[in-house]
């Protein structure tokens, strides 16, 4: 049994899974680690997805930000290692895209490393479909990127 809380990039448990996702990815990406923080910066994100076990411990995260008119961009999504496969991140995917929805937005997109095979299986699992890398990622081949409409 997991607990959601929608909160915004302020809260403390979101700040300290980042941390521990940032070192995750700095670990994965190696040189080209910069480039992609640059674009992962969280002090202003105001849709953020936390889910919490049954002991009121932090145990996955995700946000989202308003990409464009209709679309909002999924960011920051982590499950500690230890906690992978129980669903967690598939419930806050989930969540995220009901969100979205409610605000009004059509569609959701992402990007993630060609080297996050978790992700992509996530991703993949959940109907994103894959995309031709967007903005900032257009020519980054490490890239891959997805979406999804969001349907009611």
């Amino acid at each position: 049994m997991h607990i959601i809380k929608r909160t915004n990039s302020d809260n403390v448990d979101f700040q300290n899974l980042v941390l521990e996702l940032d070192k995750d990815l700095a670990s994965k990406n190696g040189d080209t680690n910069e480039f992609f923080a640059q674009y992962n910066k969280i002090d202003k994100i105001r849709n953020v997805v936390l889910a919490y076990d049954a002991d009121g411990i932090a145990v996955g995260c995700g946000a989202m930000k308003d990409y464009e008119e209709g679309i909002m961009e999924i960011k920051r999504m982590f499950v500690p290692a230890d906690k992978r496969g129980n669903g967690i991140a598939g419930i806050i995917l989930l969540e995220l895209q009901l969100w979205a929805k409610e605000l009004g937005y059509n569609k959701c997109i992402l990007e993630t490393g060609n080297k996050m095979i978790e992700a992509i299986g996530l991703y993949k699992k959940n109907d994103f479909q894959i995309i031709p890398n967007y903005g900032q990622y257009a020519n980054v081949e490490s890239s891959i990127c997805f979406e999804k409409e969001i349907i009611s």
